[in-house]
């Protein structure tokens, strides 16, 4: 499938020359739970110095109160974007108090569904819906599993490139519309391949047994706290962490940006009956918005989305209908413990590079079929994916995990090669690399990686996690002090974010029921 790549390079780059590919523009949201010195889930409120989690535009909170969203602005280059990312941490931990940011994707010790506290956005609509919105999830899948933290990678090619691209594929359609056809090519390869990014990045092989509250498990013992997957990669996207029956159903297509948005349109207005049982209000306090399958599209937890920028108000599948695609959010990373921000710089030259591979290659129309067995790929690859001999399945035939790995990674060359062009170090192509030796001995993965350390320090995951979010307390504490300018950036965000949820606050006067009207009739 990758003979079109070559085709498509050599073209790009006879019009453009080496560097056609360079300056997409990369950004990170990073999820967190805020945890007490002694690892509990912290049961304070959104702290003050933090600004409003409503507004802020780069330090908010998902579901609970206590999981903390960094995000960065987009940059041309991982540094920049790391950078900020390192930034935001060390500026939260000088707000916290005495509190940590958790350095796992699952959760500490949880002591019930009750003690993950619900997100608050303020008396505002905007706010409102957004904690009702939780309610709902809280109903539908329990506070606990709401409580995993993961890294979402956003990710557009740079400006320059979709001219050029265009004009080579000899396209006569609206900018729009080609911009929208290539991402979508883009999606489905990911869907067919993005099995390889559980692989390589997965990093929750273990969880405490807390997480599960009560319920029973296939997994094993590593001791009487834990239980683990032998050959996991990332429990968090098996039937331990994101997978949910009642969204087995939504299945927006990826064939083009037209059926996805209808899907997931339908799914927000097609009611389900157990969400009926559950009720959109009780004794006149919300629990959820609505009783259809997907209370709102985000609700849809899919491994990677096309994206569009919302305006005040706008649904995100209504701003993907007038305005197109604009980025994609790849979904399925989980935050490493092995870094301290959650995710390396070579994690992302990767992510960057098999996107465009993604894009660039031959990407034929996915039935359901096709669809459900790459879904199975992923969840082969979560669960078991270091096993060794592990097998994957392409249309209906058997290809070993390893092999196919290979294939891949190698068939990314040319692409980091034109990545490096001009840099003073092929940084791109040794983070592939880096990658194939995963792939080469399984004992280097991540997952992998922590199971040794929890083995050779005969340690639970409850002691692992809990030592990584003391040391890398500890390493964002003792940095240099953030650079003046930055730092006045990040102050006057605060400051900014607060007068503006005043200002919603102050001059809302719709009743909650009409906005909901008008949005989902936006």
């Amino acid at each position: 499938m990758f003979s079109l790549l070559h085709q498509r390079l050599d073209r790009l780059t006879g019009t453009a020359g080496d560097a056609v590919l360079q300056g997409g523009k990369k950004g990170m949201e990073k999820e967190s739970l805020r945890v007490s010195p002694e690892g509990r889930i912290s049961t304070r409120p959104h702290p003050a110095g933090l600004g409003s989690a409503l507004t802020h535009p780069w330090v908010t909170t998902d579901f609970s109160e206590a999981l903390l969203e960094l995000v960065t602005p987009p940059h041309a280059t991982s540094w920049e974007t790391l950078s900020f990312l390192c930034d935001l941490h060390q500026f939260v931990y000088e707000r916290i108090g005495d509190e940590m940011l958790w350095a796992t994707s699952m959760p500490c010790i949880v002591e019930s569904d009750a003690s993950v506290p619900i997100a608050e956005f303020g008396s505002s609509n905007s706010g409102r819906m957004k904690h009702v919105y939780r309610l709902g999830l809280s109903h539908r899948y329990g506070r606990v599993m709401q409580a995993i933290s993961g890294v979402h990678f956003n990710y557009s090619l740079p400006e320059s490139f979709w001219q050029i691209y265009q004009s080579c594929e000899g396209s006569t359609e609206t900018a729009v519309t080609f911009r929208n056809a290539a991402y979508f090519d883009l999606l489905r390869n990911y869907r067919r391949l993005g099995w390889i990014v559980l692989y390589l990045f997965g990093a929750s092989p273990a969880v405490c047994k807390s997480f599960l509250c009560g319920n029973r498990t296939e997994l094993p013992e590593w001791d009487p706290w834990t239980v683990y997957g032998p050959h996991a990669t990332t429990l968090r996207m098996s039937d331990v962490g994101y997978r949910n029956a009642n969204q087995a159903g939504v299945n927006p297509g990826m064939n083009q940006l037209a059926d996805y948005v209808a899907a997931l349109d339908s799914a927000t207005r097609t009611p389900l009956e157990a969400y009926e049982a559950i009720g959109t209000r009780s004794d006149g306090e919300w629990r959820q918005l609505n009783t259809s399958v997907l209370q709102i599209e985000n609700e849809y937890y899919g491994f990677i989305r096309p994206k569009q920028i919302t305006r005040s108000g706008e649904r995100p599948i209504s701003a993907l209908k007038r305005r197109g695609v604009e980025y994609v959010e790849i979904r399925s990373l989980d935050v490493s413990p092995l870094d301290p921000a959650g995710v390396s710089q070579n994690e992302m030259r990767f992510l960057e590079a098999f996107l465009i591979l993604c894009m660039l290659s031959d990407s034929p129309k996915l039935s359901d079929a096709e669809a459900r067995e790459y879904d199975g790929n992923h969840l082969r690859a979560a669960v078991r994916g270091r096993e060794p001999g592990i097998e994957l399945t392409i249309d209906g035939k058997r290809r070993s995990l390893q092999a196919w790995s290979i294939e891949i990674i190698e068939s990314m060359r040319p692409v980091c090669e034109l990545l490096d062009s001009g840099q003073s170090e092929p940084c791109y192509q040794a983070s592939l690399d880096l990658q194939l030796a995963k792939v080469d001995d399984p004992g280097r993965t991540p997952s992998a990686q922590i199971l040794e350390t929890m083995a050779q320090r005969e340690s639970s995951f409850f002691e692992f996690a809990m030592d990584l979010s003391e040391r890398y307390r500890d390493y964002f504490r003792a940095l240099p002090p953030i650079e003046p300018s930055r730092l006045r950036l990040f102050e006057d965000e605060v400051a900014s974010s607060i007068q503006r949820q005043k200002d919603m606050e102050a001059t809302d006067s719709m009743a909650f029921e009409e906005f909901l009207r008008r949005y989902y009739a936006g």
